[in-house]
């Protein structure tokens, strides 16, 4: 595991306003800076937050501090003005990664959001501590989806492309626990990743909402950003042919399409958007 360098902040704010891929939301909310999972394909790598930093990226993390009171003096203002808050939770960095444990930043949000609830949360996680937190996402169920990383059932190719990121069958565990609790709940096989042919089959045991993006449709720049990071460099010669390109969420949409149904299955930025 790499080395982390640990920071406390205290920043003004901790809402953001967002756009691009993300306008349908009023706000992101990135509980942490920086991301120990360290994902080789993450989009982060060629945003501004991890070119500009002067350590890599994977290897540092800003901890935000005092963000319960921040959080629900920011949700009422912003009702106080009469404005929509939706919430995409988190956009630059993982709310559960394994910081979170000792440090429970997420927690203390979502407890400041039970106190003063947004319009809509989206949580986005690749991690199994999403469990954890049960007992507070079933207070905000009829205004929250949650979403699980899961873009291969390969081991392997896991190791290969994400060595820090939590094993594929944890976060399928806690899909299935999240689901028991009557939560909204959605995988997200993003990016597609080489996956068996069992894959589609243990999916649809666990959920019944699949979001499918891949390098081209979802790093923000048309695959530019991923291009730069020379991802193609972690396929094999059979693999880059069948598994890395402009199609790769077709041919993910059609294997898929045997155990779901069309209503099920989500492309891109469609499976992302805030819903009341």
């Amino acid at each position: 595991m790499n080395k982390i360098n640990i920071d406390y902040k205290n920043p003004k704010k901790i809402l953001t306003p967002t756009s691009g891929f993300l306008y349908e939301y009023s706000h992101s909310l990135n509980p942490y800076s920086g991301c120990s999972f360290a994902c080789s394909y993450c989009y982060v790598r060629q945003s501004p937050i991890g070119l500009f930093r002067k350590q890599e990226w994977g290897t540092w993390i800003d901890v935000k501090q005092e963000v319960k009171g921040k959080i629900v003096k920011e949700i009422r203002n912003l009702k106080k003005r009469n404005k929509q808050v939706t919430i995409f939770m988190s956009s630059s960095t993982d709310p559960y990664q394994p910081i979170e444990y000792k440090e429970k930043i997420t927690r203390f949000l979502l407890e400041g959001m039970i106190e003063m609830p947004p319009d809509f949360l989206f949580v986005q996680t690749r991690s199994p501590l999403v469990t954890r937190d049960i007992d507070l996402f079933v207070q905000l169920k009829d205004k929250l989806r949650i979403s699980m990383t899961v873009e291969t059932d390969d081991e392997f190719i896991r190791r290969k492309f994400s060595p820090y990121a939590p094993p594929i069958q944890a976060r399928i565990k806690a899909v299935s626990q999240l689901r028991e609790n009557h939560l909204p709940v959605q995988i997200a096989v993003a990016p597609v990743l080489p996956f068996s042919s069992m894959f589609p089959e243990v999916l649809s045991k666990v959920v019944d909402r699949i979001v499918i993006d891949d390098f081209y449709t979802g790093d923000g720049s048309k695959g530019k950003r991923t291009k730069k990071l020379k991802i193609n460099e972690f396929y094999d010669d059979e693999e880059i042919e069948m598994w890395y390109g402009e199609n790769t969420h077709l041919l993910a949409l059609q294997k898929l399409k045997e155990h779901f149904t069309t209503d099920q299955l989500l492309i891109s930025q469609e499976g992302f958007k805030p819903y009341y």
